[in-house]
């Protein structure tokens, strides 16, 4: 008894039709990937900016100051040597977070823009301070002025 084989197999065309298809997939599928990690870095920094002005506002309310710049948001972990009978802290659970882009948001009081109070921001995805990418608790106008 002889067994007949039927052997089939993919041709070399096939193999590179279904190539064709999946960098077409991935050129269509992986931008959109990637424009929501960035959008969701995004909304991570403006709510890690939300958190720590609820905290600094809580430090405020303890003891009637916002940390100097030398103190800086540490100072909502770690008790400043002449506000440790007012502290209630820490104001943060999980210690001060770093930018989704890793590196540390910028708290300078008082303020350049918010005069009366301080000015934090991240630098965003490029690091690079004072271009349209970076996240701020400010607010500017159409000529750059802040609000």
């Amino acid at each position: 008894m002889k067994k007949c084989r039927n052997e089939k197999g993919f041709t070399l065309i096939e193999l590179l039709l279904v190539l064709v298809i999946l960098a077409v997939l991935g050129a269509v599928v992986v931008p959109k990937f990637t424009k929501r990690s960035q959008q969701a870095k995004e909304t991570a920094a403006k709510t890690d900016i939300a958190n720590l002005e609820v905290a600094l506002d809580s430090f405020e309310i303890d003891t009637s100051r916002y940390p100097t710049n030398s103190e800086g948001i540490g100072a909502l972990i770690r008790p400043p040597a002449n506000v440790q009978d007012d502290w209630r802290g820490p104001y943060l659970k999980r210690g001060v977070p770093k930018d989704p882009w890793g590196t540390e948001y910028t708290y300078r009081q008082p303020g350049q823009y918010n005069e009366y109070g301080y000015d934090l921001s991240s630098h965003g995805s490029d690091g690079v301070n004072g271009n349209e990418d970076d996240i701020k608790n400010w607010t500017e106008d159409q000529y750059g002025r802040s609000k």
